[in-house]
């Protein structure tokens, strides 16, 4: 009840991307129930088996907005107040859950409908009949079956929803005032990692103390007074190379290294490139269905375009700073490094689809080529979700940063000089991933045409 009262009382831009939620799930269910009427039709399993396969690519995408959407819902964000009524972290996560479930729900109950009204079991068979072939008219539809199908998604959507806000551990050895946690509980400002056994070391605590004593009495005050006793844990044990009278919390925690999963991005890539070329020399050409090895290429190919997503957007963020930046390039580089996981990654998924996507325009003109209206439903399904998630993982990224924008905007930023910003870091991700989506779906293509 507590998810549908949250449900209920969301604002419209949230309830309309549960709404796309329910239509991706709706039009991934009906994949399902066509893949199912084509099996009850033909008795050769083969092909039967070959579009439920197809269905994974649509079902993942869908899956995928679905976790987007849960991770920028405002109803079951953590607040202040909310563990002392029992909505802790885990009952937020499992609300989460559940909202998701129940859009995912919607949508399959709506795919079941149109299947039905479509085979002519609610009224009269419309269309004249017509693209009776994946939907097994005049036959009994097995209701286990059609239920175990539709019930993938609202399955597969909550569990990754739960996996993905599960309640993680601040990192291990600080908290927020930058303080290093020891044993037992106690914690001291230090940036020197101890030895196993070195805080019960016998004189190793007093030898410590004395000598941030010495140097708070050592250190002039501004007004030319010692420092107390109490002054001793902001000594030089603090941080290192950070002034004085500066926050822990208050440098900047910009990324400097790059997401470790480009190198095995563009490996991956390269071994799907490598595997189309293969199945062009061995296969002389075809759909892909009929060619496991170009199936298996298209498959390695997107998924190292999704890792190696968040590399390539740190690399637009490092090169935005180079060449004496300004303060414009600077800000966008340094947010573009900061917020790379969280785009680069749909970003990847978005190059991937689009260049997947040219591969199979290839095959327009091939008699063995997919055709239909359900190959249609797949390859806009695929790619709005995977647009719609790119475009979440936008605004995912907008209130992540909402703090420093206001820190800015009360610092004198101008709100022309935050949208340039965002405008640069746009134009940066454009001019690197557009053409290197061109190359991937050319080299993609080639061997497939063939």
């Amino acid at each position: 009840m507590l998810a549908l009262r949250l449900t209920r009382g969301a604002r419209p831009a949230v309830q309309l991307r549960r709404l796309l939620v329910v239509a991706a799930s709706a039009g991934t269910g009906f994949l399902l129930l066509s893949a199912l009427g084509h099996a009850l039709s033909h008795p050769d399993p083969s092909a039967s088996v070959l579009r439920l396969a197809w269905c994974a690519v649509p079902m993942a995408a869908t899956v995928h907005f679905a976790v987007a959407v849960a991770r920028t819902d405002p109803g079951t964000r953590p607040r202040p107040g909310l563990s002392a009524i029992g909505l802790g972290p885990v009952r937020l996560m499992a609300i989460s859950a559940a909202t998701t479930a129940l859009s995912c729900l919607l949508g399959s109950a709506l795919a079941l409908l149109v299947f039905l009204h479509l085979r002519g079991d609610l009224t009269g068979t419309p269309f004249d009949g017509a693209a009776t072939d994946f939907l097994a008219a005049g036959r009994p539809l097995p209701l286990p079956a059609a239920l175990t199908l539709l019930s993938l998604v609202p399955l597969s959507a909550s569990a990754a929803a739960a996996v993905a806000l599960r309640p993680r551990e601040p990192a291990a050895g600080a908290d927020r005032a930058g303080r290093a946690y020891r044993r037992f509980g106690a914690y001291r400002r230090t940036a020197v990692r101890e030895s196993f056994g070195a805080y019960g070391r016998f004189g190793k605590q007093l030898g410590a103390a004395a000598r941030g004593r010495r140097t708070a009495e050592a250190a002039p005050e501004p007004d030319g007074t010692a420092d107390g006793p109490d002054s001793a844990a902001d000594g030089p044990d603090s941080s290192a190379g950070t002034p004085a009278g500066t926050p822990a919390d208050a440098r900047p925690a910009v990324p400097l290294t790059p997401p470790s999963g480009l190198p095995w991005g563009v490996t991956v890539l390269a071994v799907g490139l490598a595997a189309e070329a293969f199945a062009s020399r061995t296969g002389g050409g075809g759909a892909p269905g009929e060619q496991p090895s170009a199936l298996l290429g298209l498959v390695l190919t997107a998924v190292g375009l999704a890792l190696a997503g968040p590399g390539l957007a740190h690399l637009c963020g490092r090169l935005l700073q180079t060449a004496r930046p300004g303060a414009l390039r600077l800000l966008a580089g340094r947010v573009l490094m900061t917020e790379a996981t969280r785009i680069g990654r749909p970003l990847g998924v978005v190059c991937a689809v689009l260049s997947a996507a040219y591969a199979m325009a290839s095959l327009r003109d091939r008699e063995d080529a997919f055709d239909g209206p359900l190959a249609v439903l797949g390859v806009l399904l695929v790619a709005g979700c995977t647009t719609a998630t790119l475009l979440t993982a936008a605004v995912e990224a907008k209130q992540a940063r909402a703090e420093t924008t206001a820190a800015l905007r009360r610092l004198g930023a101008a709100t022309g000089t935050l949208r340039r910003a965002a405008v640069l870091r746009a134009g940066a991700l454009l001019a690197l991933f557009g053409p290197l989506t061109l190359v991937v779906a050319e080299l993609s293509a080639w061997p497939l045409s063939r």
